[in-house]
């Protein structure tokens, strides 16, 4: 863990910086976003999430926040656990990008001319997921709304006095994230950019030092058995076949990988270029749900309700969030140092999606699995809506008359604690009942390094 703080060169470089992202990443009108771009799985932007904000990328909803009114509520502390913004591909799919341009230039005979004869292949491997300028207004444009909808924490003074902790994990999509995010409340404010943030891996990639995660789920071939069965199954061979006929090509010559990687070259040109590519005319609505399943397998038995040490490898993360909320709740006398207004902490889906599952979140009564496609169209478990890019997770606690009460949104929008479906807010200490057995337990070294460790399929589902 280290901090950085790192003084902008002046308010100038701000104002060209946010001038070239509204450039670059100017609006397609809401008839011409490709019909299939609600199903990109972690590679949604988040406009398809939040579809206000197509029209007005600072449409704040301040009915969101639901505390008792007879109870006399207000926010005291934020707690906003944030993925990244659009990115550009990693090398491994740049990689896959390269061969699929090449297969369809050389073979193809028929699709759209764009594709066959005029498309451009532009990405390099030197790209390799950093984050995109549209990526830095996703997280600019998320500070600002949260400023609007928490005046009081996320204030001129606050950010002024650097009572607000920013942190982010090492990769560099989030290091700027968190910076981009640093940028919007102080255009917000009109102050002079400035960046501080603390850099911590425990926290936002506890996923690599879980080792009960790593042998048991990451490096284990068998814990994504679902997703190689479906992979190769019925409704992807479908997919594959009718790609293989629009482009006129020998259907075995596109892999799986191929047929995925032009379906995120959709994606990818939507969210960093806002265009609507020629690559989006390969896919109906159908193919895009095929699609998403298969990518929301992976999320579900990788990252998810799957196996039960993929929620419990987020043990570090959970019990900082509730320290956090605890002291920000604590009893205080009128000349205590009042608590932080707010801590924004940045990482990745694999942050976000172990952490909500750990809550008890979008977990279905039936799990996906390769041969259940069908009966899985009303999941709740869509990794579209849950980590589009810029997703966040809302811890907001309020000091109310009854004592304090904690609220949780996911993407701005509100979400109630599994076992407390009553209110918006329940009281803290309800919640902190609800969790006794995680607050109690949950122990980093004991699960990722015990002998049990949890590391097997969750029997449970």
């Amino acid at each position: 863990m280290f901090s950085v703080s790192l003084p902008a060169n002046s308010l100038l470089l701000a104002a060209v910086s946010l001038l070239l992202t509204r450039r670059c990443c100017s609006s397609l009108s809401v008839r011409d976003i490709p019909h299939i771009a609600a199903y990109f799985g972690t590679k949604t932007r988040y406009e398809e999430v939040k579809p206000l904000l197509l029209r007005d990328v600072l449409s704040v909803d301040r009915s969101v926040l639901r505390p008792p009114p007879a109870d006399s509520c207000s926010p005291v502390h934020l707690t906003a656990v944030i993925r990244h913004g659009s990115r550009y591909p990693t090398a491994k799919n740049i990689r896959r990008i390269h061969k699929l341009s090449e297969l369809v230039r050389r073979d193809a005979s028929r699709g759209p001319e764009e594709l066959r004869s005029r498309w451009e292949d532009w990405y390099t491997e030197d790209m390799d997921g950093q984050l995109v300028m549209k990526g830095r207004e996703d997280l600019r444009q998320l500070a600002v709304r949260l400023s609007i909808l928490f005046p009081s924490l996320l204030s001129e003074a606050n950010v002024m006095k650097r009572r607000i902790s920013f942190v982010s994990s090492s990769k560099h999509r989030c290091v700027s994230s968190v910076e981009a995010f640093q940028e919007g409340l102080q255009q917000h404010h009109e102050l002079v950019p400035e960046y501080s943030h603390v850099v911590d891996d425990e926290l936002m990639r506890f996923f690599e030092r879980c080792r009960g995660y790593v042998e048991g789920v990451e490096n284990n071939r068998t814990a994504l058995l679902e997703v190689e069965k479906f992979k190769h199954g019925e409704e992807m061979e479908a997919v594959r076949r009718r790609m293989a006929e629009r482009l006129g090509l020998p259907h075995l010559s596109l892999t799986p990988d191929l047929v995925e990687a032009a379906f995120f070259l959709c994606s990818y040109e939507l969210s960093i270029r806002a265009i609507h590519s020629p690559w989006c005319f390969l896919f109906d609505e159908d193919d895009a749900k095929v699609l998403e399943y298969k990518s929301d397998l992976k999320q579900y038995w990788k990252r998810s309700h799957g196996h039960v040490i993929s929620g419990l490898s987020s043990c570090p993360l959970f019990h900082h969030v509730f320290r956090t909320l605890d002291k920000a709740g604590r009893p205080r006398r009128s000349t205590d140092t009042p608590p932080e207004p707010a801590s924004i902490m940045v990482g990745h889906a694999e942050t976000l999606l172990p952490l909500l599952s750990l809550l008890g979140l979008y977990k279905d009564q039936t799990p996906p699995t390769a041969s259940n496609y069908h009966s899985q169209h009303g999941r709740r478990f869509r990794s579209s809506l849950i980590v589009p890019y810029a997703a966040n997770l809302l811890f907001v606690l309020y000091d109310c008359r009854r004592g304090p009460r904690l609220q949780l949104l996911v993407n701005e929008s509100p979400v109630r604690f599994p076992g407390l479906e009553t209110e918006d807010a329940p009281l803290y200490r309800d919640v902190r009942a609800a969790y006794r057995h995680l607050l109690d337990g949950c122990d980093f070294h004991r699960e990722c390094e015990g002998r049990g460790g949890g590391r097997g399929p969750n029997t449970e589902l």
